[in-house]
């Protein structure tokens, strides 16, 4: 099905041709249409037209509202102030637009069949490193953002570039050459749980850290595989597969608590990029857009100096040869451009990396990786604070485990619906409780401006009050419960029917679903889904609160308030589903 026109786009079109019928000098103007608390819509663009025509912006506004002819949409433009038109719509084109949205699956959501290809790079975990709070945030936006623009119609290449490469593998598997037996599991039948397999890897981490700081023999055979690992040595590449599959066990373990779908082909750590960094340095010096300095290749900028004033160069290549962050990111950028034929490269990564991905950036269009044609984003998120502002640590002044965090709003999801469940079963309550925890913790994550620090705060995220997801999804199991006892009636659409306040707002609402998810995707702004469907919900408590569904005046009222109500759940449904939230059916 085409997508269905909004009424704002409908409204904005009649403006447009009783415009360009009473102003035919004005051009293609823009009415600059807006919703409006005086009425449902105001279009305030005759001020800036009547000021480049030198006219009277009254008498201009009267003479377009003119030109309109009746119509079954527009019930009421009044001219009000210096020239500001002030749009009421009909009762019938709010229901007949929403009975259009209802009958499309997408509910009238545009799908962009021109989009392009986005690579998406989120989610990336450290191997045999415990993931801690401050992944969190690349992980819930950067899935949101993929849900999102699947949804309109962009082809999204996920990746995962997990850090699996560096001095530290070296340590490591010397370690466990030396201790053969530090990662086998008790029974190799028995599956390996997340929490185990992240055991093994801390306590091996721990007693080689403690082996190389203290041993200069054994710091001396570790610094040598090194070597061995990034000449490709087969015994050496085999143990450190070892590590990958041990902590790709815990991450998706933790990716499965956060009911996020992670897939192995798209975890493309560090280590998928060795065999080009050698070019990608060549590359680079060969055009010029990189320069020896004191032995080290580097790319210089006029505009990013350190505190002596100094340039401040991108590090390619260091003067002993080894490569850094830069080689590796540079050549993920060359093989997602030509090797995934990307038109948009999206990073969601954490703010202060803000000035190394500026200088890759650059570097990567003055190498002519980036174009015109093809864009980098740095979708920047801020930090995840504690209630008292700081960054968040444990009382011993730890970095804060996921899984640990996770747990404890599960924990108190579980009390809140145990509170008020009233006929569900303890293992409903428990599967609830996972819905709702994680949904409280990722919603927390996704209504905050990603670029802002938030303050994670457990109860005031479970709680059923104020802009939680908690809220929300309360509010779709109230609707399902009502529809669930409408018994014969059903949900029906009647343009003819008068509609009291609370259900012109609720449903001028409803109508602008599909504006807010082709902002959000185009912003890469998932705060503003969120926004919409916290106010969504919050206009469906006004109006349950002030319009008695099941027992409406008339059997049309009951069918057309369910039909209000059914379209409410189902966008709500939809709009929670791409930040990646559950909408349980009871609550």
């Amino acid at each position: 099905m085409a997508s269905v026109p909004s009424l704002a786009s409908t409204v904005q079109q009649r403006l447009a041709e009783g415009l360009s019928a009473a102003l035919p000098e004005a051009g293609s103007a823009d009415p600059l249409l807006r919703r409006s608390d005086r009425a449902d819509f105001q279009a305030n663009g005759i001020l800036a037209l009547a000021k480049r025509l030198k006219g009277n912006p009254r008498e201009l506004a009267t003479k377009v509202v003119e030109s309109i002819p009746a119509n079954d949409v527009l019930k009421e433009i009044e001219v009000s102030g210096p020239g500001f038109l002030n749009i009421t719509v009909s009762d019938a084109a709010i229901v007949e637009t929403l009975a259009a949205r209802a009958a499309d699956a997408r509910l009238g959501v545009p799908l962009n069949e021109a989009a392009g290809t986005t690579v998406i790079d989120y989610a990336q975990p450290n191997v045999a490193k415990e993931m801690h709070v401050g992944h969190l945030r690349s992980a819930v936006i950067g899935a949101a953002m993929v849900e999102i623009m699947e949804f309109t119609g962009e082809t999204v290449i996920r990746r995962h570039h997990i850090g699996d490469w560096g001095t530290q593998f070296g340590m490591l598997i010397q370690y466990l050459i030396e201790h053969p037996h530090e990662l086998d599991h008790r029974s190799e039948d028995a599956e390996v749980s997340g929490e185990e397999a992240m055991s093994n890897l801390n306590r091996l981490y721990k007693a080689s850290r403690a082996l190389f700081d203290a041993d200069e023999e054994f710091k001396t055979r570790a610094r040598a595989r090194v070597v061995d690992l990034q000449a490709g040595d087969e015994e050496t590449l085999a143990l450190w597969q070892r590590f990958v599959d041990e902590s790709k066990i815990y991450f998706y373990s933790v990716f499965d608590k956060l009911d996020m779908d992670i897939r192995d082909p798209d975890i493309v750590g560090e280590s998928g990029y060795n065999d080009m960094l050698q070019e990608t340095c060549r590359l680079l010096e060969e055009s010029g857009v990189a320069v020896r300095s004191e032995g080290a290749l580097c790319v210089f900028f006029d505009d990013i100096k350190g505190p002596d004033g100094n340039l401040v160069p991108l590090i390619v290549q260091k003067s002993d040869g080894g490569f850094g962050y830069a080689a590796t990111d540079l050549s993920a950028i060359r093989d997602r451009v030509q090797g995934l034929k990307a038109s948009t490269l999206l990073y969601v990564v954490d703010a202060r990396q803000s000035l190394h991905f500026k200088m890759i950036f650059e570097t990567a269009r003055r190498a002519g990786w980036l174009n015109d044609d093809v864009k980098a984003v740095q979708l920047a998120f801020g930090t995840v604070l504690g209630k008292d502002g700081k960054p968040f640590k444990t009382r011993e002044g730890e970095t804060v485990r996921l899984v640990d965090l996770l747990d404890e709003a599960i924990d108190r999801a579980s009390a809140v619906v145990r509170e008020k469940a009233q006929d569900l079963t303890e293992d409903e309550i428990t599967e609830r409780g996972a819905q709702v925890g994680i949904g409280a913790v990722k919603y927390a994550d996704l209504s905050t401006s990603a670029a802002r620090d938030y303050k994670f705060d457990l109860d005031q995220m479970v709680s059923l009050n104020g802009d939680t997801s908690v809220y929300l999804q309360y509010a779709y199991a109230r609707i399902q419960s009502i529809l669930r006892k409408a018994g014969d009636a059903k949900p029906v659409a009647h343009p003819e029917l008068e509609l009291a306040p609370s259900e012109r707002a609720l449903g001028l609402h409803a109508d602008g679903f599909g504006e807010a998810i082709e902002e959000t995707a185009a912003e890469y702004a998932p705060h503003k889904l969120a926004a919409y469907l916290y106010q969504l919900a919050s206009l469906y408590t006004t109006f349950y609160s002030e319009c008695p569904v099941l027992k409406a005046d008339t059997p049309a009222q009951v069918e057309n308030r369910l039909f209000l109500c059914d379209l409410t759940a189902r966008t709500l449904h939809q709009g929670m589903a791409l930040l990646g939230i559950r909408t349980p059916e009871r609550l």
